[in-house]
């Protein structure tokens, strides 16, 4: 997975979910497939998101979805 797939990605997820434009960092994790999702507004947020080679575009979603609405 590519980063700029992924911040495509969360970005989509996060208009979805009524977050607009909200401001986003995205970096590798150290663990191999595993990147950093940092979300900036009212209510920051930093979550991991396993996304590796092959990895769908629904599963990345589903984990963004998942942890954002525990909070």
């Amino acid at each position: 997975m590519e980063a700029h797939d992924l911040e495509r990605i969360a970005k989509a997820v996060l208009r979805e979910l009524g977050a607009g434009e909200a401001a986003l960092t995205l970096e590798a994790d150290q663990q191999p497939d595993r990147w950093r999702l940092s979300i900036g507004g009212p209510a920051p947020s930093t979550l991991l998101v396993r996304a590796g080679r092959g990895t769908s575009a629904q599963h990345i979603r589903q984990q963004i979805f998942d942890h954002l609405q525990k909070r």
